[in-house]
């Protein structure tokens, strides 16, 4: 899946930008504070994407 893709889904689910890291953006779901970290690949696995979304605690990307 597009990098940009799965930041629009966090952005559209709450999920804000709180750094960027060496190799790494990290987002925080604003609701209940959560983080992970999204590698800066231009594909992402869909593996870890649901990953990130569990997370997040918000619902995986159809």
């Amino acid at each position: 899946m597009k990098r940009k893709d799965v930041i629009r889904y966090l952005n559209e689910h709450g999920c804000l930008l709180k750094r960027e890291g060496g190799s790494h953006s990290v987002y925080m779901n604003v609701s209940n504070k959560k983080t992970s970290t999204l590698p800066r690949h231009n594909e992402i696995n869909d593996y870890l994407v649901k990953k990130i979304c569990k997370d997040l605690d918000i619902n995986p990307i159809k």
